[in-house]
């Protein structure tokens, strides 16, 4: 008796028809299972991920499959080569690659799963303490991440200088997009001009995450004390100014709070939180690849708390 030859992945031309397609796991799960089997994996208790930007399925509890559609190449080239760079060199578990390949124009990546409890499952309901622990150790995690030489990230599109040349080009057409208040609007301007010259452009690039957020990371409790078990997720990885990857944790998790604020810092290696180094964050904010601060500032009634973008630096960076 023959099988049904398995449906081709299909091609899309736009994100909107591939999330729709990722969110019908039954079209493609069949197709990730023939890949998992061709290299010569178990596939006997699979788990599809809903959330995520790739098809991601887990092959029980020791395997991850990555695939990646070709719209998105740019992410499987990233994820591999942070993947190999950072292997060994960083003091937090991050995924290893199993294997790899290509099935009709769409590549994949088989990688080692990692133990824990996702970040954003434990992160709300921490004692604020515990919350500060956290970041001085994503902090801290952030710097080893930096230390380590780029390698062929380095080359890795768009580079740093064309990357904010771009950013600060459409940065008011975005923010006016997505609703950002006209108070805040108003002091864009002079915000941007500012951001010339206070984001180094040409100095040596290091590498960047783009998103240390509870979603990308995992945890593990000992003795009542959590702490940072597993970091993953490098589909958006370039190269440049070290500040940009203080963005997700200082927008998500230090939520204005003086103590967390000082311990995401002082694990970075930033001893003194000035006025220059507020408007370089609030900058980096602006222009972040993801930046929409309407979404993203977990800081309750922000909006009606600063005037200005200069009180809003204030707020978000407190001390």
């Amino acid at each position: 008796m023959t099988t049904a030859p398995l449906q081709m992945l299909p091609v899309f031309t736009d994100a909107a028809s591939f999330r729709a397609f990722r969110s019908a796991s039954p079209q493609w799960l069949p197709i990730a299972l023939d890949i998992a089997r061709s290299h010569g994996l178990d596939t006997g208790s699979p788990h599809v991920f809903a959330t995520g930007t790739n098809l991601v399925v887990a092959l029980g509890d020791k395997l991850i499959l990555k695939i990646f559609p070709p719209l998105l190449a740019a992410q499987f080239v990233s994820e591999r080569a942070a993947l190999t760079q950072l292997k060994g060199r960083v003091p937090l578990p991050i995924p290893e690659i199993v294997a790899e390949g290509m099935r009709d124009g769409w590549p994949y990546l088989i990688i080692t799963r990692l133990a824990g409890t996702l970040g954003s499952e434990v992160w709300p309901q921490l004692p604020e303490d515990q919350k500060e622990r956290l970041l001085r150790q994503i902090g801290e995690t952030i710097a080893a991440v930096q230390r380590v030489p780029p390698g062929e990230l380095a080359s890795i599109e768009p580079r740093w200088d064309a990357f904010m040349r771009a950013q600060l080009q459409g940065c008011r057409a975005r923010h006016t997009r997505l609703g950002l208040a006209p108070k805040f609007l108003a002091g864009l301007d002079d915000l941007l001009r500012d951001a010339a010259t206070l984001i180094p452009m040409d100095a040596p690039p290091v590498i960047l995450i783009g998103e240390y957020i509870p979603e990308n990371f995992l945890l593990a409790c000992d003795d009542g004390q959590w702490s940072l078990a597993g970091l993953f997720d490098f589909g958006d990885v370039l190269t440049g100014w070290r500040d940009y990857d203080l963005l997700g944790p200082g927008a998500f998790m230090a939520a204005g709070r003086p103590g967390r604020v000082k311990r995401l810092l002082e694990g970075f290696g930033y001893a003194k939180l000035d006025y220059t180094l507020k408007r370089r964050l609030m900058a980096l904010m602006l222009l972040h690849r993801a930046s929409d601060l309407n979404a993203h500032i977990c800081i309750e009634g922000w909006q009606d708390k600063a005037n200005d973008l200069v009180a809003l630096q204030e707020l978000i960076w407190a001390e």
